[in-house]
């Protein structure tokens, strides 16, 4: 996709999210949204488990991963088009996630012309961490807004 843009990153991500057909079918949503971070959440639900009430891997490293990208697209740059990708991505799994809502914040790194990097914290709705990740992002360049 080559298109061009007169929305910031993050106007971009506020509108691109909710419409996004993964996440959605997740349910994730975007929570906050600042400059170099992002918080999103996922809600439990029985059909996203491996066994029992343990969310699936799988569902939790979608979480870190749309987090990435969310971070990524988190700036007041004006975006020369609407491309990106996940070039690489991390997940450490700390405990199992049972039964409750997750939270996902991730931070920037470092923002690069066309990387950035993140991290990505998943934890329960007590703060007991569950998963963090690691994500790279290739973004296109970009002109400040107003500028």
């Amino acid at each position: 996709m080559s298109e061009t843009s007169t929305q910031t990153r993050s106007e971009t991500m506020r509108r691109f999210l909710p419409a996004s057909p993964l996440p959605t079918k997740l349910g994730i949503r975007l929570d906050a949204l600042e400059p170099e971070r992002a918080e999103l959440s996922m809600p439990f639900d029985p059909e996203n488990v491996t066994l029992a009430d343990v969310v699936h891997g799988g569902a939790i490293a979608a979480l870190i991963d749309t987090a990435g990208m969310a971070v990524t697209w988190s700036d007041d740059a004006v975006p020369e088009s609407l491309e990106g990708s996940t070039i690489s991505m991390s997940v450490e799994y700390v405990a199992a996630a049972r039964g409750q809502d997750l939270r996902a914040v991730a931070t920037t790194i470092r923002r690069t012309r066309a990387l950035v990097f993140s991290e990505v914290a998943v934890t329960e709705p007590d703060g007991r961490l569950v998963a963090r990740g690691s994500v790279i992002q290739n973004v296109g360049p970009a002109t400040r807004a107003g500028g």
